[in-house]
């Protein structure tokens, strides 16, 4: 018996562990121009990014802009003010959203003889007890769109999106990592397969 109680103790460690070491999972889609002869872009530039209003402050701009830099140059491109071959846009949108989910049981007459035909003879007497939990969280997207100088069309774009719980540890370190895995596909058929 006392192992048993060991390895009960143990199970729950393991699984606060995970659950406290996860952090916001960013699902990524990109689309691109297919025409577009993307050896041919060495430099780039950044629009004017700005906060946006009720949606994002200068600090996490700061970090986007910060981050995207670090990665274009990471690919060999070379950031200029001087007629770049990009221009490079960010956009947030920050949504409030809750989630609710309903759990049921349907104990009481019956129990565990529902297999053997009793099934529903608590819920028909009012055993039932239904449950609703609300969730809220922001679903949060970051669009990073890169265009062509030459013809001002966009050739590149890249979505991450992610529900975010609470406000990031390190939000600079996720802001990175988000970005990184935004650009991972950029420019197409740089990306490891």
């Amino acid at each position: 018996m006392n192992i048993k109680r060991k390895s009960l103790r143990i199970i729950p460690l393991l699984f606060l562990g995970l659950v406290y070491s996860c952090s916001p999972t960013v699902k990524v889609t990109t689309d691109y121009d297919h025409g577009a002869n993307f050896s041919e872009y060495k430099t780039f530039a950044f629009y004017d990014l700005k906060a946006q209003e009720g949606q994002i402050n200068q600090l996490n701009v700061d970090r986007i802009t910060k981050a995207i830099r670090a990665e274009l140059i990471s690919k060999g491109f070379t950031e200029t003010t001087n007629n770049p071959d990009l221009k490079v846009n960010a956009v947030t949108i920050l949504k409030n959203k809750t989630q609710v989910t309903a759990n049921s049981d349907f104990y009481g007459y019956g129990g565990m003889y529902r297999p053997y035909g009793y099934w529903g003879g608590g819920a028909m007497m009012g055993g039932a007890n239904t449950t609703f939990n609300t969730y809220d969280y922001v679903d949060g997207s970051l669009i990073i769109d890169i265009v062509s100088s030459k013809t001002q069309k966009l050739i590149w774009q890249g979505i991450g999106n992610a529900q975010i719980d609470s406000k990031p540890d390190n939000p600079d370190e996720f802001v990175a990592n988000s970005i990184k895995k935004i650009l991972e596909g950029f420019p197409p058929g740089l990306a490891k397969k």
